[in-house]
């Protein structure tokens, strides 16, 4: 299921009607759903409820802190490949260690960053 549907000849949002949107704010402008995106959560999220799951969204995919607090706020983890993703998840609320760093290429720096905050988060916990 997605919130984006036609009414009247206007494609809506939600209830947002997206040309008043565009009137308003000018083109390009992003609008998401943030009921579609807790439908999807949710749904995979109760497919997956007999095994013992984290659902970790790709930060790659849509790094917007707006999006990220949603997921945080839904349970998710977060799947990044760099110490900017890892930012960005903290920044949103996220907690490191629901987050997976894999990939290639990382810096020291980025590696250090990574278990620096990992061990902040364990020692909040304690």
């Amino acid at each position: 299921m997605h919130s984006f549907h036609y009414r009247d000849g206007h494609l809506y949002c939600e209830d947002v009607d997206l040309t008043r949107v565009a009137t308003e704010f000018g083109t390009p402008t992003y609008v998401y759903s943030a009921g579609t995106i807790l439908d999807h959560y949710t749904r995979l999220d109760a497919a997956l409820a007999p095994l013992d799951h984290l659902i970790c969204y790709a930060v790659k995919a849509n790094s917007n802190r707006a999006i990220l607090n949603l997921l945080v706020r839904a349970g998710a983890g977060f799947d990044i490949v760099s110490g900017g993703e890892l930012f960005r998840v903290l920044a949103a609320g996220g907690d490191p260690a629901k987050c997976t760093f894999a990939g290639v290429g990382k810096s020291r720096d980025e590696i250090e960053y990574a278990l620096g905050a990992r061990r902040l988060q364990l020692q909040r916990r304690e």
